[in-house]
């Protein structure tokens, strides 16, 4: 092969590279440009307890850490409301008084906790009547509470009735706060789960308009 065409081979493969580690340089630089308008899909986790290392109160199984703070929250009023202020306050004013403090303590205290311990957002509304944080709730979370305590002293007389039968006064079950907040718990998760079957047949029957 002569010199000529030697030179010329060298310098086509010469332009060759150089036009390929321009492509390369030209690509990556469109990467970044790019890079900035890309968009990411966003994610409702919130970023401290998406990174936090699962402590013990985390491991535990969600239906039990719900029931737990229901639970404890109310039957702790019950002991220091009722049975802390039972001399003092009897019939009718207990149940108001019982009833406001149950609602407060729901709204304040139950609530936040299921959205602090939501590793989600939305994800523990499933286990409260009002999950929304409005000034209006506190008020509706109090009437709500007066509802499931009188509904929990119906309980009360039918369990009186069945285990000393109709019309006996005298012999009558204790009112102590275990009892009281899993009855309490059992019919406020009653009507929690009937508000969500309700929702869930009306936009069914929403969803099945819009197809005819």
């Amino acid at each position: 092969m002569s010199k000529k065409n030697q030179t010329t081979e060298s310098k086509s493969t010469e332009n060759k590279s150089t036009e390929n580690s321009y492509k390369l340089n030209t690509s990556a630089v469109d990467r970044l440009v790019n890079a900035k308008n890309k968009t990411y899909p966003k994610t409702n986790v919130d970023p401290g307890k998406q990174y936090r290392s699962k402590g013990f109160i985390d491991k535990i199984p969600e239906p039990i850490k719900a029931l737990f703070i229901k639970f404890w929250f109310n039957a702790a009023v019950f002991f220091y409301i009722y049975m802390g202020l039972g001399m003092q306050i009897k019939g009718l004013d207990m149940i108001v008084v019982l009833g406001v403090v149950l609602g407060i303590v729901n709204d304040v205290l139950v609530n936040n906790a299921f959205h602090f311990f939501a590793v989600t957002k939305g994800s523990n509304d499933k286990w409260m009547m009002f999950p929304q944080r409005k000034f209006w709730t506190y008020f509706t979370n109090i009437i709500y509470s007066l509802i499931v305590l009188i509904c929990v002293i119906l309980v009360y007389g039918l369990i009186d009735m069945i285990i000393f039968g109709p019309g006996n006064t005298t012999n009558t079950i204790g009112s102590e706060p275990v009892l009281f907040g899993i009855i309490y718990v059992a019919i406020d998760m009653l009507f929690i789960k009937m508000k969500h079957l309700t929702i869930s047949i009306i936009t069914d029957a929403k969803e099945k308009a819009k197809t005819k």
